[in-house]
């Protein structure tokens, strides 16, 4: 079996790699850094490719997705307060938008405001 062959992969390990590696695409790393960091973690968690045959099940190690979390976490808690402070204002301000456009849709009241 050539380097980089996936066909010892299960499905369901094929479909984590592709979601993981869409989430690094997102976050700006390039398709081909993303796919091998995808293929890493999914290795990292289950061991690699599955064989055949009984008795060869090992539990999930989740680790490396917890530690994908908290890298993500430092780098909101890197930013400026002011930064973050301003953005949990424009999130608060949409919710109560959002909200209060969804109540008038609900009762049918128009220009009725609760200021």
């Amino acid at each position: 079996m050539p380097r980089g062959d996936k066909s010892a992969y299960t499905d369901k390990q094929k479909r984590q790699a592709e979601h993981i590696e869409e989430g690094y695409e997102n976050r700006g790393v390039p398709k081909d850094e993303a796919e091998k960091r995808a293929w890493a973690t999914v290795n990292k968690t289950t061991g690699g490719g599955k064989k055949s045959g009984s008795g060869r099940g090992q539990p999930v190690n989740k680790a490396p997705a917890r530690q994908g979390g908290k890298k993500g976490s430092a780098t909101t808690t890197a930013r400026a307060a002011a930064l973050r402070s301003a953005s949990a204002k424009k999130a608060a301000q949409t919710r109560s938008q959002r909200a209060r456009a969804l109540t008038t849709k609900k009762t049918g009241a128009q220009g009725f405001s609760h200021k």
